[in-house]
């Protein structure tokens, strides 16, 4: 039963993320928010909720380490994995702001996030300087924006007449969204915790590997998404947004809540999540001229398939 109840919480934190995320993009259209700024924001926010809810309830729970698992392991499964199966289907392209930017901050929150957790622990004011940062970040994103809206605003002249706007559909897309995510989480993290204890099995080890996977869902949904329709920008756009909520967002939250211990993950786990940011930006740089080719992609899988075998070996 508990298995039962993992795949269903992991189906309600998946199709909550879709809702929620798809519904705050019809809303942010009508509003005539940008392109990049939605990236940013609210798709990078929606698809990071899983990882929130799972995170937050954690470590209300009194489990620290499947917060801290969580992100880490999601932030791992979002480069290696997604990116690496994104990149199967097409070179997955990088905008001059992606090398420019977003790239370097993501490396930059995440070394700041393995020098925090040095000690092996984050504490409350670790927190909330956390989220003063993602504030920051958001700002300067919007702010870059506004030299994007003018594309932005053409492309979204175009989506808009491909179907009608409703207003009681997109709220009520959030709403739901929001109730399966919260009822999702609960279920995901009962039953997660109840197959590790029976397997012998550390908390820390589920967390980065099914938890991160499993909640790490709507990002590769919209990553394979935005490849089919041919919006590579977006997928990386969305890949990386999503690392630096991860960090800023989830952590400052769950850490502002309650000091966080780190337990069983460990140094090489931190290690390997800020090898995967200073990859991509490698990948755009170096290897594949602001590109993630197949076979790079296919590098990105198995260097994810080895640190899974480290894990459980």
């Amino acid at each position: 039963m508990a298995w039962l109840f993992l795949v269903i919480g992991l189906a309600l934190l998946t199709v909550g993320a879709t809702w929620l995320t798809n519904g705050s993009v019809a809303v942010a259209k009508r509003l005539r928010i940008s392109e990049y700024l939605i990236g940013m924001t609210i798709v990078a926010v929606g698809t990071s909720l899983p990882e929130l809810t799972v995170s937050t309830a954690s470590t209300i729970a009194g489990n620290a380490d499947v917060a801290i698992g969580n992100v880490v392991g999601s932030n791992i499964f979002n480069v290696f994995l997604i990116l690496g199966v994104c990149s199967l289907f097409a070179p997955v392209l990088f905008t001059r702001n992606n090398v420019r930017y977003d790239a370097p901050i993501c490396i930059a929150v995440s070394l700041m996030m393995a020098a925090m957790l040095w000690n092996g622990s984050l504490s409350r004011v670790e927190g909330v300087v956390m989220l003063a940062l993602y504030v920051a970040v958001l700002i300067f994103s919007y702010r870059l924006s506004r030299k994007e809206f003018v594309a932005d605003a053409a492309e979204e002249s175009e989506l808009s007449d491909e179907a009608p706007f409703v207003w009681w559909r997109s709220l009520g897309m959030i709403v739901f969204g929001l109730g399966g995510l919260i009822y999702g989480a609960t279920l995901t993290l009962d039953s997660a915790t109840e197959i590790a204890r029976s397997l012998g099995v550390s908390e820390s080890v589920i967390a980065i590997t099914i938890l991160a996977g499993g909640t790490s869902l709507p990002e590769l949904a919209a990553g394979v998404a935005a490849m089919l329709k041919g919006h590579t920008a977006l997928a990386l756009g969305n890949v990386l947004g999503s690392c630096i909520a991860n960090i800023l967002l989830i952590l400052g939250v769950c850490s502002s809540i309650m000091p966080l211990q780190m337990n069983d993950v460990t140094m090489v786990d931190i290690a390997v999540m800020v090898a995967s940011a200073i990859a991509v930006l490698l990948s755009a740089l170096v290897v594949g001229h602001r590109r993630i080719t197949r076979g790079e992609g296919l590098v990105y899988l198995v260097a994810y398939a080895v640190y899974i075998w480290y894990l459980v070996k």
